[in-house]
């Protein structure tokens, strides 16, 4: 018998090797809004929301002043970090565009409204909401029928 994972399991957390951590830190706490829950010297760090004990873990212990890896190598595409709501997420866009981070892209996939962009170390990341799963696109036998269309960014601004 194949094990299935929970309904209920989630992704804790996601763990960074990054080349600079104060600018890390500031890039997740100051632009993104995630609060500093730990500080391990200047080799580590844990960010969280909500007093979860740590969300982000960020790490200089193999990667102190690297480069990011090239393209067409394998490794993390992108961390996604899912908001509560479409103010919420518009919020941090708000955010992520006054501190002149260029965006990737931006998409409305039927299920989920979502910006990217890259962190300091050109991790990718996704910003996002989902809608109410009774709204979801579904495909005539019921299967999900996510969607790559335009997101209006400008509507989206509208509810910070």
């Amino acid at each position: 018998m194949t094990f299935t994972a929970p309904a209920e399991t989630r992704v804790g957390h996601v763990h960074l090797k990054v080349a600079d951590l104060d600018r890390a830190i500031a890039f997740y706490s100051g632009v993104l809004g995630f609060e500093l829950v730990q500080r391990y010297g200047a080799q580590a760090a844990f960010l969280s929301a909500g007093g979860y004990h740590h969300h982000i873990g960020l790490n200089t212990w193999e990667s102190a002043g690297a480069a990011p890896p090239p393209p067409g190598h394998t490794g993390l595409y992108h961390t996604a970090f899912l908001y509560p709501d479409r103010p919420a997420l518009a919020r941090v866009l708000r955010q992520v565009l006054a501190a002149g981070i260029p965006l990737d892209g931006a998409a409305d996939h039927g299920v989920s409204e979502a910006v990217y962009l890259r962190d300091p170390d050109a991790n990718g990341v996704e910003l996002y909401r989902d809608r109410p799963e009774a709204e979801w696109p579904r495909a005539p036998d019921g299967t999900l029928a996510m969607t790559n269309a335009r997101l209006d960014l400008d509507a989206l601004l509208a509810e910070a």
